[in-house]
C-alpha cells in the first residue's frame, strides 16, 4: 500500500524493490517522522545509510504497532566532507543510537545531537583516529562526586564492556555503558561470504545465546527473498525451537536474580530446571543452544515423534518444577526486598528511549513482535503479550516467569495441531534472490525484537546487511535503572535485563 511520503509493508518479512521506497528531501523526512512519532505506539525498527557511488541513501523503518504494517523512508545525501543534518535525537531520543552509528561510519554530522559519540569502533569507521582509549566520557568536576570503573574484562566469560559511575557517596548519579571492544564485521561478511550456508552459520553466532532467534530471522529474510513459502509444520517446529530458546534463557536469568541476592536454592534449582531444557535442544538437533536447527527453506532436524515425547515430557517437569520455586521466590520477604521498588524505568522513560521486548514490556509499554507483526505460526494463534506495570527489578523477573508459562502453552498448542505425517524439509542453499530488492525480518527473540535487513543488487546478490539486535536499545534502559540507586544495586539491575554486548558490538 502506497501512502504520499512512505511505503506500508503490510506484513512481516515482506521484501519490495528497492525503488518503490519514496525518496524525501531531508526536511520532509524529518516533518513524516515527526509527525509518525506523535503516537506512541509508532516506534524506530532501524534507521541506517547504505553507500552508493555518488550517494548515502539513508533508509527508515518503522514498526507501527496499533495498525500492525512497517512504514518504509528514504532521503539520500551526497558523497561529500562535512555533510549536516538536523539531528532527530533532539526530538524523539530513540533515534540517537542510530544517528550515532550513521556517523561513526560515515561521517555525517547531525547537528544538536546531544550525544554523538561512538557506538561500535568498527575497523573501517569514517574517523579512524578515534579509538576506544579516547572515549569520551560524561564527567563532573566536583570534590564531592567520585567515579567508579568496572570492567572491561569481567568474571566468566561474557564479552567485554565498560561501565563507568558518576556517584555522589554510595548513590548513582549516572551510567556511562562504553562497548565496542570486540567489533567482529559480522555485517560486512555477510557480504563478503555469499554462500548461505556460511551466512547461517554467521546469523546464528551473531549472539550466542540468541542463536535460535538470529537464525531464524535470517532464515526468513532468505525466504521473502527467494518468494519461498514454508510448510506451516516448519513453521510451528521453528517456533517450537524459537519458544523453548526463550523458556532457557529465563529460567536461567531467574537463577542469576538469585544469585545476585544469595539465594543459593533458587539459583540451583533454576541452573538444573534451564540444563533440562538445554539438553532437550540439544537431543533434537545435537546441539545445547540450537544451532544447526534453524536453515533456510527447510531443517536438517524434523520434529519427530521421539523429539515430541521428549519435549512434552521435559516441558511439563519444567513447568511444574519452576512454579514451585518462583511460587517461593516472589513469597520471600527477604527476596522481595531486593527485587521491588529497585531499578525502575517508567512506561514514559521506557517510550522515549524506543525500549522493546522485556525491558518494555516490564515497564508498562506493549510491544512485542508475536503481537504486533505476528511472523509464522503466530499469525495463526490468539497471542497477546505479558505487560507489568511496576518498572522495576521484581517486574523484569515476574515477567520471565509469566512467559516461561506463556512459552511453555504455545508450544503445547502447536505440538498437538501437527500433522500426522512425518515430513522433512531440506534446507535449499542454492536459491536465488530478487534482484534490486529490499527485505526485512522481524521477530521476538527473548530479549525483544530482533531486525535483519537486506539488499540486493541487479544480480540479486546481498550487497548491504544489517542486523540490530534488541540490546541496542534497550542498554539505555539499564543506564537509566541505576540512577538514584545504591552502587551496589547495579548487578541486580545489570541482571534484570542480561543484555548483549557481542548483539550490540557485531
Amino acid at each position: 500500500m502506497m501512502a504520499k511520503n512512505y511505503i506500508e509493508i503490510l506484513n512481516n518479512s515482506e521484501s519490495i524493490k528497492i525503488s518503490e521506497i519514496p525518496v524525501l528531501e531531508y526536511s520532509t523526512f524529518f516533518s513524516v517522522i515527526d509527525e509518525l512519532f506523535t503516537d506512541n505506539s509508532n516506534h524506530c525498527l532501524n534507521y541506517f545509510a547504505v553507500p552508493f557511488n555518488e550517494i548515502y541513501k539513508f533508509i527508515c523503518c518503522i514498526g507501527a504497532d496499533t495498525n500492525k504494517n512497517i512504514i518504509v523512508l528514504s532521503h539520500e545525501q551526497p558523497k561529500k566532507e562535512g555533510v549536516t543534518l538536523e539531528s532527530l535525537t533532539i526530538k524523539h531520543f530513540q533515534f540517537h543510537i542510530f544517528e550515532r552509528e550513521i556517523h561513526e561510519n560515515y561521517g555525517i554530522i547531525f547537528s544538536n545531537h546531544p550525544w554523538l559519540k561512538p557506538v561500535r569502533y568498527p575497523f573501517n569507521r569514517y574517523h579512524s583516529e578515534n579509538n576506544i582509549n579516547n572515549y569520551p566520557f560524561y564527567s563532573i568536576e566536583s570534590e564531592e562526586l567520585h567515579e567508579v570503573g568496572v570492567g572491561p574484562i569481567h568474571a566468566g566469560i561474557i564479552e567485554p564492556g565498560y561501565f563507568r559511575f558518576l556517584c555522589n557517596g554510595e548513590n548513582v548519579l549516572h551510567l556511562e555503558i562504553q562497548l565496542g571492544f570486540q567489533h567482529r564485521g559480522i555485517e560486512q561478511l555477510f557480504i563478503e561470504k555469499q554462500n548461505i550456508l556460511q551466512q547461517s552459520v554467521l546469523a546464528e553466532s551473531i549472539a550466542g545465546d540468541t542463536a535460535i532467534g538470529h537464525a531464524l530471522s535470517y532464515a526468513i529474510l532468505c525466504e521473502s527473498l527467494s518468494k519461498h513459502i514454508i510448510n506451516p509444520d516448519l513453521a510451528s517446529e521453528r517456533i517450537i525451537g524459537m519458544e523453548l530458546e526463550r523458556i532457557a534463557i529465563h529460567i536461567g536469568d531467574t537463577a542469576a536474580l538469585c544469585t545476585d541476592i544469595a539465594y543459593q536454592f533458587g539459583q540451583v534449582v533454576n541452573e538444573a530446571l534451564r540444563t533440562i531444557i538445554i539438553n532437550t535442544l540439544q537431543l533434537w538437533c545435537g546441539n545445547r543452544f540450537g544451532k544447526g536447527l534453524i536453515r533456510p527453506c527447510g531443517s536438517n532436524y524434523p520434529l519427530k515423534k521421539e523429539i515430541i515425547q521428549n519435549i512434552k515430557k521435559n516441558i511439563e517437569e519444567v513447568e511444574h518444577r519452576y512454579l514451585q520455586i518462583t511460587n517461593r521466590i516472589f513469597t520471600l520477604p527477604s527476596v522481595l526486598s531486593r527485587f521491588e521498588g529497585i531499578g525502575k524505568v517508567t512506561t514514559r522513560q521506557a517510550t522515549t528511549i524506543g525500549a522493546v521486548g522485556m525491558a518494555a514490556r516490564s515497564s508498562g509499554l506493549k510491544r512485542d513482535i508475536r503481537w504486533s507483526h505476528p511472523f509464522l505460526s503466530y499469525k495463526n494463534l490468539s497471542f497477546d503479550p505479558v505487560v507489568i506495570n511496576k518498572c522495576d527489578v521484581w517486574s523484569r523477573a515476574m515477567l520471565r516467569k509469566i512467559e516461561v508459562e506463556r512459552s511453555i502453552a504455545i508450544i503445547k498448542d502447536l505440538i498437538n495441531n501437527l500433522g500426522e505425517t512425518e515430513i522433512t524439509h531440506f534446507p535449499k542453499y542454492n536459491i536465488n534472490f530478487d534482484p534490486s530488492s529490499f527485505a526485512i525480518s522481524l521477530i521476538e527473540g527473548w530479549r525483544g525484537e530482533i531486525c535483519h535487513i537486506a539488499l540486493t543488487d541487479n544480480n540479486g546478490k546481498i550487497i548491504y546487511y544489517n542486523v540490530k539486535d534488541p540490546s541496542m536499545h534497550n542498554w539505555m534502559a539499564l543506564a537509566i535503572a541505576v540512577r538514584d540507586q545504591e552502587i551496589s544495586d547495579f548487578p541486580i539491575c545489570n541482571k534484570s535485563y542480561n543484555l548483549s554486548y557481542c548483539g550490540n558490538d557485531l
